[in-house]
């Protein structure tokens, strides 16, 4: 039997952080849209804050473009929306070369609601050999309400 103590706080069968990709230092990012207050590193890099916002409302895209590529074996997203009620939408795909067109991951929605619902964590285990690009598309409010994107957490391992 193994045995691992989960820091309080941190839900049962997740990898802490110690498992995870330097994201820092083997890939670049591109966003569509950042908030000043809520940079993208808030979300890639432990202890560098409380997550990723968008700018601006509506679809929103964050690619990770690694330097050499990767074998990926979990992915690790974590959204948190404690005050507007909505449908959201991600899409993970991921390109072995860089170019179009990518391979779908995973679609799903995930309903939050300030009363219930306002948190999402998905661990993804998945087995891809070399991934040169990562991309995660979220659509916030599959309704077209004015909801603003948000990330407040990817690890990759």
């Amino acid at each position: 039997m193994r045995k691992r103590i989960v820091p309080t706080g941190q839900p049962a069968g997740v990898a802490g952080d110690l498992d995870s990709l330097d994201l820092e230092a083997l890939a670049d990012v591109e966003v569509t849209s950042e908030d000043a207050d809520h940079p993208i590193e808030s979300a890639l890099v432990p202890g560098h804050g409380s997550g990723w916002r968008a700018a601006a409302q509506g679809p929103q895209t964050i690619r990770l473009v690694f330097g050499q590529p990767q074998r990926l074996r979990r992915i690790r997203l974590d959204f948190e929306e404690p005050r507007v009620e909505r449908t959201q939408e991600y899409v993970l795909r991921w390109s072995p070369d860089g170019e179009p067109p990518f391979r779908e991951i995973v679609r799903q929605q995930w309903n939050f609601s300030p009363r219930g619902a306002t948190s999402q964590a998905q661990d993804h285990r998945v087995d891809l050999p070399g991934v040169a690009v990562l991309e995660l598309s979220i659509v916030p409010d599959i309704g077209g309400g004015p909801a603003i994107a948000s990330l407040a957490r990817l690890r990759l391992a």
